[in-house]
């Protein structure tokens, strides 16, 4: 049985992993068969319709799992050396239909043709997918998709929260890994209706979930995160 959690944590990861590059070369119109710029197959008010509720789906799914009243209602179900591995899976498993199911809508809003300036934008959403993933280490990467809690129970060992620490980005904002997201999601040199709508709605969950996020861990930590979001900017240094 352990053998077998083990397995499912690393499987789970890596499947995760997978759909998560996918995920860049879908939001970057870049290597993948469709994307968020491809031509759009149906009328403005149907693909909106489809994409909200894809959206929607993401977020109920992201945030419903994450809730420690969901956590303990599936703890005999799913214990908790497999819960976050099955939360991740759960995630990759709606990001592929999000992805398979989303509707283009291709109408232009901006198109970059300076090839510095598109090179600029390129540059910058790839260092924001770079920061997302260095940001998962300077907290605890394996702890946060599900590894961590494997290995223990693998191990027989007691599982312990991970420390509440400061390191690099950290220091001066709380979520540098969402301002990856956002510069990720918006820069673009060829941004159409259907990008468009995605940034926008998934930026609004990302504020959202920040919000709900900071509520919990300001109960879990107590004073001392209550302190760290008085000497820090959310995301942007010093503006926000």
């Amino acid at each position: 049985m352990r053998l077998l959690t083990m397995l499912y944590g690393v499987l789970s990861y890596f499947i995760f992993f997978a759909v998560f590059v996918y995920f860049i070369g879908f939001v970057g119109d870049v290597f993948v068969p469709k994307s968020l710029s491809s031509v759009a197959e149906m009328s403005f008010s149907d693909a909106l319709a489809i994409n909200v509720g894809l959206m929607l789906l993401w977020g109920v799914q992201h945030s419903v799992m994450a809730r420690d009243w969901f956590k303990e209602m599936i703890a005999s179900v799913v214990p908790h050396h497999v819960e976050r591995s099955t939360y991740v899976l759960a995630s990759a498993i709606v990001l592929v239909v999000l992805m398979f199911y989303w509707q283009p809508m291709d109408t232009l809003i901006w198109h970059v043709d300076d090839i510095f300036w598109r090179q600029v934008l390129w540059v910058i959403f790839g260092l924001g997918w770079v920061l997302v993933l260095v940001a998962t280490f300077l907290t605890d990467h394996f702890d946060l998709f599900g590894l961590r809690q494997s290995w223990l129970y693998f191990v027989k060992k007691t599982y312990t929260p991970v420390v509440f620490t400061e390191y690099l980005f950290y220091r001066w904002i709380r979520h540098p890994m969402m301002l990856g997201l956002f510069l990720a999601f918006w820069s673009t040199p060829i941004m159409t209706l259907g990008h468009l709508v995605f940034s926008i709605g998934m930026s609004s969950y990302v504020l959202l979930g920040i919000h709900y996020e900071e509520k919990g861990l300001a109960k879990e930590i107590g004073q001392p995160y209550q302190d760290y979001q008085q000497r820090t900017s959310k995301i942007i240094p010093k503006v926000y």
